[in-house]
C-alpha cells in the first residue's frame, strides 16, 4: 500500500506540474471532459452498484480533496459522496494515531518457558490430574498463573484431557508389561508326504526371543501340555519370570495348560474372538517363518521340520535384526562400528564364509531324506 501511495503521489505531482503550463481555457474543457466521463460511469453503474477503491486510492483522495471545504466538495461530480471523503481522512487519521500508541506487546505476556515444562512434566508424570488440579499443585509451589494458562498450554502441545489420558488401551498394556510378557501360538504347515503338520511357538515381547517347543501330527492334550511343561522349566533355567501369557481361543489347547501356568505364577491372557491385532508380535514371527522358511524350502517329513525349524530358531536369535530392537538380534547385541579397512576385509572373508556354511546347511536340510 505504502510503495502504491507513493507511487501515485509522484504521478500526480508530475500532472499539476503539467497543469502549470495550460491555459484556463484548456483546463475548463478537461474539467468539462471529466465530468461528463464520470456521469456515464455513474450511469452505467447505477445507483445499487458501487465503484470500489484500492486502501491506496482511498488515502490519496482523502489527502487531497479534505483541503477544501464542504461546499466545493458538494459541487465536485465525485464518484463517492463527501461524506465518504471526510470519513476516509477520519479513518486515515485514526490508523495513524493507533500506529504511533500502540503497546509494544498487546494482550497478556507469554508464560516462562520453565513454567510451560513443569506443567508438561506434572501431566505426564500424574496422567489422572486436570488442568485444575496442576493449577492447584503450581499454586502450593509459589507460582502464580491462571487455571485457564494452563488449560490452554495443555491444548497447546496436543494434551488430551484427564479422563481420556487415564484410560488405559491394549497398546499401552503390551508396553508397559513388555518385561513379563510371552505369547505362543500354532502354526500350520503340509510336508510334500500330504502330511499336515502343528508347531507350537512361544515368543518373549521384551526381548523377541522365540522358542520353538515342538511339532507333531496330532496336538492332543496330553502332548500340549507336555509342551508347556518344558517351557516352565526352560524359563526357570533361563531365569525369566514372565507373569502373563497371551494365547488366541484355540481349540488345541486344554485347560490343563491353565493350572500350569498359574503353579509357576503365570496369569493366562486370552485374546478377542477373530482379533489377531492382539496376539501382533506372536503373528508377525508367523508371518516372518512362513515368508523365510515354510514358504521357501521343501520340508520331506516331520524329522525335517524339526531340523529346519531348530536352524531357523537359532537363526532368529542369534543373527537376524530386529527394528524394536535397534537392528540387534534377541541373542546378540549390534556389534561396534567398523573403522580400519583391513578388519573390513576380514569380515567381508567372513560373511562369505558364513554364507557358503548357511548354503551347505540349506543343502543338507533339503537333502535329508532324499
Amino acid at each position: 500500500m505504502l510503495v502504491r501511495l507513493a507511487y501515485l503521489t509522484v504521478t500526480n505531482a508530475f500532472a499539476a506540474l503539467r497543469l502549470l503550463s495550460m491555459g484556463d481555457r484548456d483546463k475548463n474543457v478537461e474539467i468539462l471532459v471529466l465530468r461528463h466521463q464520470i456521469t456515464i460511469l455513474q450511469r452505467q453503474l447505477g445507483s445499487r452498484t458501487k465503484a470500489r477503491f484500492a486502501p491506496e486510492d482511498r488515502a490519496f483522495l482523502a489527502a487531497i480533496l479534505t483541503s477544501l471545504p464542504r461546499q466545493s466538495l458538494r459541487r465536485l461530480r465525485l464518484l463517492i459522496s463527501p461524506d465518504t471523503v471526510l470519513r476516509w481522512h477520519r479513518d486515515l487519521i485514526k490508523r495513524r494515531h493507533a500506529r504511533t500508541c500502540r503497546p509494544k506487546r498487546p494482550g497478556r505476556p507469554p508464560t516462562v518457558r520453565s513454567i510451560r515444562v513443569l506443567i508438561l512434566r506434572l501431566v505426564r508424570e500424574n496422567p489422572a490430574w486436570g488442568y485444575r488440579r496442576v493449577h492447584g499443585e503450581l499454586t502450593t509451589l509459589g507460582i502464580r498463573v491462571a487455571a485457564s494458562t494452563v488449560w490452554e498450554i495443555l491444548k497447546q502441545e496436543g494434551v488430551d484431557p484427564a479422563p481420556d489420558r487415564v484410560s488405559t488401551t491394549w497398546a499401552d498394556f503390551l508396553r508397559s508389561q513388555a518385561e513379563v510378557l510371552l505369547a505362543c501360538d500354532f502354526i500350520e504347515t503340509i510336508t510334500l508326504t500330504g502330511k499336515r503338520q502343528y508347531i507350537l511357538a512361544v515368543i518373549e515381547h521384551v526381548t523377541r526371543r522365540i522358542r520353538v517347543l515342538g511339532t507333531t501330527a496330532h496336538p492332543t492334550a496330553t502332548w500340549v501340555a507336555q509342551a508347556i511343561r518344558n517351557l516352565v522349566m526352560d524359563l526357570q533355567d533361563a531365569g525369566c519370570r514372565p507373569r502373563y501369557l497371551i494365547r488366541d481361543r484355540d481349540g488345541k489347547f486344554p485347560d490343563l495348560i491353565q493350572e500350569i501356568l498359574a503353579d509357576a505364577g503365570i496369569h493366562t491372557v486370552l485374546t478377542g474372538v477373530r482379533m489377531p491385532r492382539m496376539n501382533s508380535i506372536m503373528e508377525r514371527w508367523v508371518q516372518s517363518c512362513r515368508r523365510e522358511l515354510l514358504d521357501r524350502c521343501l520340508l520331506w517329513n516331520e524329522l525335517h521340520l524339526r531340523r529346519a525349524l531348530r536352524e531357523y530358531e537359532d537363526f532368529y536369535n542369534r543373527h537376524r535384526a530386529h527394528q524394536a530392537l535397534g537392528q540387534a538380534a534377541p541373542l546378540r547385541a549390534v556389534p561396534a562400528p567398523i573403522a580400519d579397512p583391513e578388519q573390513i576385509t576380514g569380515s567381508a572373508y567372513a560373511d562369505e564364509t558364513g554364507s557358503a556354511a548357511s548354503s551347505t546347511s540349506t543343502y543338507t536340510l533339503l537333502e535329508l531324506h532324499g
